[in-house]
């Protein structure tokens, strides 16, 4: 089963477990340019779901439930999760989320578990190869553990 696992936000982490035992990861930004309508991180994020799907071809699509932070954070990953269930039920892929709270106490055993605790645990699990220099690691991290959650409880 080819499960993904996204941590959505403007810097959106992203992992790929395959049936076979690979995984890929990575982040990535949707931050508006200058000059550019903020509707445009949509477009771009729908997009990119889009060639993710069709070059990874998930059995399910999993993501992590945002807390309500309010503001431009909110926003974003309301309008993110949104086009992830659009995008997954026209090409037919499942989806579901999982709260951050039982993310966390999976991970790391805490149900308040801080970005630090949830880095750790993932380079604990995984080591530091998909670390990419360092660039936004709570966010590939908890992708990551948002698709080992997928693994380890769904499939």
């Amino acid at each position: 089963m080819n499960i993904i696992g996204l941590d959505l936000g403007t810097k959106t982490g992203w992992a790929v477990f395959y049936d076979g035992g690979s995984i890929e990861s990575g982040v990535n930004s949707f931050d508006v340019h200058r000059g550019e309508d903020p509707g445009m991180r949509y477009v771009h994020f729908r997009a990119w779901l889009k060639r993710l799907l069709l070059d990874t071809l998930p059995d399910l699509v999993v993501y992590e439930q945002a807390f309500q932070r309010g503001g431009i954070a909110a926003e974003v990953a309301a309008g993110f999760t949104t086009r992830v269930q659009e995008v997954c039920a026209l090409a037919g892929v499942h989806h579901t989320s999982v709260n951050a709270t039982t993310l966390k106490k999976f991970a790391t055993g805490k149900g308040n578990a801080s970005k630090g605790d949830m880095i750790q645990a993932a380079l604990d699990r995984w080591g530091a190869e998909w670390t990419h220099g360092g660039q936004s690691l709570d966010d590939e991290a908890d992708a990551r553990w948002v698709a080992q959650w997928a693994v380890d409880t769904l499939s």
